[in-house]
């Protein structure tokens, strides 16, 4: 394949400008530059199309190249292009009602630019009303080991990914983690709800070790989705409502990936059927298009922040959060994904690719395959018996070889010492029928063709 003269002039400029997310330095390896995208198909300077099976980072819900979404953004522009939410607007408005609708409960929003940033506000939030309502020994956060939940101080001390933090440290105080409910792992012999009920035990052992008066509130993913598509039986999320329900803990869903039609459902904790006290999101609420995140908060705990005294009110701000372009395509995105039934689109089409890789599991280096919605994770290893994860650089080779078919997947990289060998296919879910049968002959025929 013949590289065109301007694609080797960005590839020099690049070297020289940018600064690249999760890329080690190396000399001579040059990133895919994206010119453009149309549905779940993105092409490179050269003009070589792919199938993105990760939807960018897990966020283009409803497809690249949409023309209605970029002029819904673009009509707001026009008309009134920026004003901070210490104020109001109207797109504000209106989107914060429409995701009380999506929640199908009372909430009040604010607004940020990313998933971390919609943690970190929810860790404030949650400190402050514990602060405000006589508990101000309520301090501590749980989550789990191998979930991701951001890149902020707070965030990233939240998250249970070790290589993520690596050189970053300390972090703030009083972030205790947990074993997630990894039932590839699981004891043998154990049952899926046994050994779930024992992982919801060791968050309430954690409490009442720590001590309940110290505990603010757990945070977590409906699915741990970059730290290995780990995903909980439903007894699992309920029993974790009880127990915070029972140590006036708060808790915090992570929706950031799992949220707008991801796992089948609106957000990923309907699939089990719990009321959250907080609601984080972003990534899929403007597909990617505009940066955009939210931190939904129950009402009831807004309550708490309406006192007159000093310092009562919750002070943070956040210039761009809200921007009215970004809440303006967010409204556009939400009715698309409504008329298209995108959601239960999710789910079928996440049904479909799961039954269509199943065979992948004979494999001698595939154990597990899971998923959650339109979201699957391939797990693989070097020997079945002990479940002893594959080398990164087998992975590596993985991925490129789905590339080489013009597939790109992704993986859980940089998170766990020895545990960074789950592939991961997270694609649009407008993706086409033909879409899915590519992904799924192209994930078999690289099976195939792997030797040991």
């Amino acid at each position: 394949m013949s590289i065109k003269q301007d694609h080797i002039d960005w590839v020099t400029k690049d070297r020289k400008y940018l600064w690249h997310a999760l890329m080690p330095y190396k000399e001579n390896v040059a990133p895919m530059i994206v010119e453009e995208g149309k549905g779940s198909w993105i092409k490179d300077l050269n003009g070589e199309p792919y199938l993105d099976g990760m939807s960018g980072l897990w966020c283009v819900n409803v497809g690249y190249g949409r023309e209605e979404m970029a002029r819904a953004a673009y009509e707001q522009m026009v008309k009134m292009s920026y004003y901070p939410l210490s104020q109001s607007h109207a797109p504000a408005i209106q989107l914060a009602e429409k995701l009380n609708e999506w929640l199908e409960d009372d909430y009040v929003i604010f607004f940020s630019n990313s998933g971390s940033e919609a943690n970190e506000s929810a860790f404030k939030m949650v400190k402050q009303y514990h602060m405000q309502t006589g508990n101000p020994s309520r301090t501590k956060f749980i989550s789990r080991y191998r979930a991701y939940h951001g890149n902020t101080m707070g965030a990233l001390a939240a998250t249970g990914q070790a290589q993520r933090k690596y050189k970053y440290e300390p972090f703030p105080s009083g972030f205790l983690h947990v074993r997630p409910p990894d039932a590839y792992r699981r004891p043998q012999g154990m049952t899926l709800e046994e050994f779930n009920l024992q992982c919801v035990q060791s968050i309430e052992e954690t409490i009442i070790w720590e001590g309940a008066e110290t505990i603010a509130g757990i945070i977590m993913e409906p699915a741990i989705t970059g730290g290995g598509v780990i995903v909980p039986h439903p007894v699992y999320m309920q029993e974790v409502e009880r127990i915070c329900r029972r140590y006036g803990v708060l808790l915090i869903i992570d929706e950031v990936i799992c949220g707008f039609g991801r796992s089948g459902q609106k957000f990923g904790h309907m699939n089990y059927k719990v009321k959250p006290d907080i609601v984080t999101m972003a990534k899929g609420l403007t597909s990617g298009y505009l940066p955009l995140s939210a931190t939904a908060v129950r009402k009831d705990l807004y309550e708490a922040f309406k006192q007159k005294e000093e310092y009562s009110h919750f002070r943070h701000v956040n210039t761009f959060g809200g921007n009215p372009a970004s809440c303006a395509l967010a409204l556009k995105n939400l009715e698309i994904i409504e008329r298209e039934n995108l959601i239960q689109r999710s789910a079928l089409l996440g049904e479909r690719l799961h039954v269509g890789l199943q065979e992948l599991v004979e494999h001698p280096l595939v154990g597990d395959i899971r998923s959650f919605g339109f979201l699957l994770g391939i797990e693989l290893v070097e020997d079945k018996q002990t479940k002893k994860p594959l080398s990164v650089a087998t992975v590596n080779h993985i991925i490129e070889q789905a590339k080489s078919r013009r597939l790109i997947i992704g993986k859980n990289g940089e998170t766990v010492a020895g545990f960074n060998n789950v592939l991961t296919l997270s694609p649009p879910l407008s993706s086409t029928d033909a879409d899915v049968e590519f992904i799924i002959s192209t994930m078999k025929e690289v099976f195939n063709h792997l030797t040991r």
